[in-house]
């Protein structure tokens, strides 16, 4: 990518991220030349019965699909139990910088919370690509390599996704942020207590993306190979309080991800007579979300894999391909953008590091695969670093150089395609 100046970073991905977000948000409008092919945007207005969708409404056409669902959660909460499918997080920052506006004098309008869930979506995509390229620097020491796949973060297939108010963005700058602290505190022989301090925040930051995504439950999985890791060693003073550090950040990610399940049952199951008993308040695991995906969404084991879904499976069949053939070869091959660190004292920690990284991202695809609505594998992708790293590296090297173009190619078109399909309320979402 010649016209990355490696001098200027930040700079440098400021300028393709701005480039970027004008291409799509172009395409976006460009696409509302003809009428929406769904009407669900409406629900959004309190005047329905004149409401005609402008072409030239941004905040309306990225409001699509789950947006609208994200949006209206910001405006009332959950109101109807199939809502919880979608988690809390982006609703509740939206709805907080909502009456900040409010209160400081700006006039509330029907489009307000969908600005502002762009504009939350926009930034966290930005913030995401720098954090994404710090964190390069800390696990490869390669600047170069740190700085491609923080541009291929921006040119993520995830597209529009990135831009409306949806939570990946805002998914993926919390995860990065929870692999940077996490990186920083295990790359090191050093047990510091500055390290296990590292790594409680990191296991906050990924609390904090749980509720924005609830895949953000296989970032625990570092924490376990961590801790039993550790536990491999001598119970010395310091591995008895990085073990504590251990436990307590894997647990802010479960907590994370139950506290909202509390609360929900809390709504529907507590003080509430037999007869209006919900079906999932009285399982072993009362779970609303894992509830109402399956009974409302159709999420199951296998439950997508129907002959009206085959173009689906094709579709995302690319971007499987990419986080299995990137999965797989850092588990082979961990030292792949760095050989020198594989001479080096900390090589095992980086190994441990990389092959957790991994393992996350095969779960996922395997998951997706065989569990969720395989389309939306291309946009929830969009928060794992390590096939931007094996992207980066074939464009890297001149014998894979054409191979990486082409996907960078595929990433181009899809995006642009996908966001004209998105702004016209047609599918893949």
């Amino acid at each position: 990518m010649p016209f990355i100046d490696d001098a200027h970073p930040l700079r440098s991905l400021t300028c393709i991220f701005l480039a970027w977000k004008i291409f799509l948000f172009a395409i976006a409008l460009g696409s509302g030349v003809s009428p929406a092919y769904d009407t669900s945007s409406t629900l959004l207005s309190t005047t329905r019965a004149t409401y005609h969708e402008s072409a030239f409404d941004l905040a309306t056409r990225l409001t699509r699909w789950d947006a609208i669902y994200f949006v209206q959660a910001s405006r009332r909460g959950y109101l109807f139990e199939q809502e919880w499918a979608f988690a809390s997080g982006l609703p509740t920052v939206i709805s907080f910088l909502a009456k900040v506006l409010v209160n400081s004098g700006v006039q509330q309008h029907e489009t307000l919370e969908s600005f502002i869930g762009i504009f939350v979506a926009s930034v966290s995509h930005l913030l995401s690509a720098f954090v994404l390229y710090k964190l390069g620097l800390a696990v490869w020491k390669n600047s170069r390599v740190s700085l491609v796949a923080a541009v291929l973060h921006i040119l993520s297939p995830a597209g529009l996704f990135l831009s409306a108010p949806y939570s990946e963005s805002s998914y993926a700058l919390l995860s990065f942020m929870g692999y940077l602290f996490f990186a920083k505190a295990v790359l090191s022989d050093r047990r510091t207590l500055a390290h296990d301090v590292s790594l409680v925040a990191s296991g906050l930051w990924f609390a904090f993306a749980v509720n924005f995504r609830s895949n953000g439950m296989l970032n625990g999985i570092l924490f376990a190979v961590e801790l039993f890791r550790e536990i491999l060693l001598p119970p010395t003073a310091n591995s008895i309080r990085r073990r504590l550090a251990l436990i307590a950040a894997g647990s802010a990610i479960a907590i994370g991800f139950v506290v909202p399940q509390i609360v929900a049952y809390r709504t529907y199951c507590y003080n509430v007579v037999d007869s209006e008993l919900r079906p999932w308040c009285t399982r072993r695991l009362p779970s609303i979300y894992t509830f109402v995906q399956e009974h409302y969404w159709n999420v199951g084991f296998l439950r997508y894999w129907t002959p009206g879904n085959i173009p689906l499976f094709l579709l995302a069949g690319p971007m499987l391909y990419i986080l299995a053939k990137s999965g797989v070869t850092f588990l082979s091959k961990p030292f792949i953008l760095n050989e020198e660190a594989r001479s080096s004292r900390v090589s095992k920690n980086l190994v441990a590091f990389i092959h957790s990284v991994a393992v996350a991202q095969l779960i996922l695809t395997a998951l997706a695969i065989a569990t969720y609505h395989i389309q939306i594998i291309t946009r929830i992708s969009s928060g794992y670093p390590l096939w931007y790293w094996w992207l980066a590296n074939l464009l890297s090297d001149s014998k894979t150089a054409g191979t990486g173009k082409n996907i960078v190619l595929f990433m181009i078109m899809y995006a642009g395609i996908q966001g004209a399909l998105f702004a016209s309320f047609l599918p893949p979402a």
